[in-house]
């Protein structure tokens, strides 16, 4: 096949990213014709309010560059991964005008919600869901703290919901997960057209010894992310070594907070490279997933169950489905310290248990989660969309 994969990337490196070049990565190792079309929020410093509002609604640039490129090459599929806010919906117009079926993966809730998280004032928000104009994210300003950027993201949202943008321009929609697409059902987009592909990881990592002498958390050091729940957790627990591995803009007060309750067994690492990430996982009794918002999947308790490590995940959303409770890992009530401690003692006190869990979670990642079996999902979505288009 001859594939068109567009991706905006964030100025930030986060999980969309990587599952971009892995999704990329993979198609062109078995031997289909790629073209990558990549655009950088780097570029958004630069643009003045009229030009980025402009380039949201519909970025004509880019309308007109990709005609040019959809009538030199023939594209079997056009797949979009994340197309704000540079890229744009005009994109889907460039491609259908061409006769050139068009995918996006749903990596996100941007579509039904302006912050994209679902999540605000430390609680999930469902305030814009099936609003026809998204008015709630603009009065509480939850694009970026700013009504202004707040009301380009809802403006957007309105003008493409009224053109029938998101029905009529767009052949197939790929969920990460069963719960992200009863969400987008919820808000109006036709289940027929949502198929469920969920993340996987380009290369195993291999399991590691299953004997851990820590719990470790992986991810952003934000609010939504749970990280004060699990410091709240941690001043309960006493000594259990926990390692954070990331960054975020929570981290100065969390490590203030570190000091003034003495918690010497909570050790900050930073940001670490994938590797040695992946490594300190490894040396792990247990993952602990704390998200308070409505994860679209939870890349890192993949990487988790690939490393032979079980996952103490929330019991919320996408997050709590692609953890199995007391099979390869333990829920807990979302927010809930009391609960989190319960849970994380019952993973350090038993380690043969918590073992037998990183194993079942190794299962896991072995017949839902590798390059190969995610690449026969992905073809056959391809398929399947190009064969609807023909007929």
């Amino acid at each position: 096949m001859r594939i068109f994969m567009a991706h905006n990337y964030y100025q930030q490196p986060g999980g969309e990213d990587r599952s971009f070049a892995a999704e990329a990565d993979v198609l062109e190792t078995h031997g289909h014709t790629l073209h990558r079309y990549i655009k950088h929020n780097d570029a958004v410093g630069a643009m003045n309010k009229v030009a980025l509002l402009r380039a949201t609604l519909w970025n004509g640039d880019i309308y007109n560059e990709l005609r040019d490129l959809f009538r030199s090459t023939r594209f079997d599929v056009a797949h979009f991964q994340n197309t704000f806010p540079l890229i744009s919906p005009a994109a889907y117009y460039a491609a259908q005008a061409e006769n050139i079926p068009v995918i996006q993966t749903l990596r996100n809730y941007r579509l039904i919600c302006p912050n994209a998280i679902f999540f605000r004032d430390g609680h999930v928000c469902e305030d814009c869901m099936g609003k026809a104009v998204p008015y709630p994210g603009v009065l509480h300003n939850c694009y970026r703290d700013s009504k202004v950027q707040s009301a380009v993201v809802a403006s957007m949202l309105t003008v493409h919901r009224a053109r029938k943008t998101w029905t009529q321009q767009v052949d197939c929609y790929i969920a990460l997960t069963e719960f992200a697409r009863q969400k987008f059902i919820q808000a109006g987009l036709d289940g027929d057209k949502i198929v469920v592909k969920p993340n996987f990881l380009q290369s195993d990592p291999g399991a590691g010894s299953g004997k851990g002498d820590y719990l470790v958390f992986v991810g952003r050091l934000t609010r939504e992310k749970g990280v004060w729940t699990l410091l709240e957790a941690m001043r309960k627990l006493g000594t259990v070594p926990l390692k954070i591995v990331g960054d975020g803009p929570d981290l100065p007060a969390m490590r203030e907070f570190i000091q003034t309750h003495g918690l010497d067994h909570v050790d900050l690492l930073g940001r670490r490279k994938a590797e040695e990430t992946l490594e300190i996982m490894k040396g792990a009794r247990a993952l602990v997933l704390t998200s308070e918002w409505y994860e679209t999947f939870g890349r890192v308790a993949i990487e988790s169950f690939a490393c032979g490590v079980p996952v103490i995940a929330s019991r919320l959303g996408a997050v709590a489905e692609v953890v199995s409770d007391g099979i390869n890992g333990w829920h807990f009530n979302p927010g809930d310290a009391e609960d989190l401690v319960e849970k994380a003692e019952a993973a350090w006190a038993n380690p043969e248990k918590s073992a037998a869990m990183g194993r079942a979670g190794r299962q896991t990642y072995e017949e839902n989660y590798t390059a190969a079996h995610n690449y026969q999902l992905l073809k056959e979505i391809y398929t399947r969309v190009i064969e609807q288009r023909r007929s």
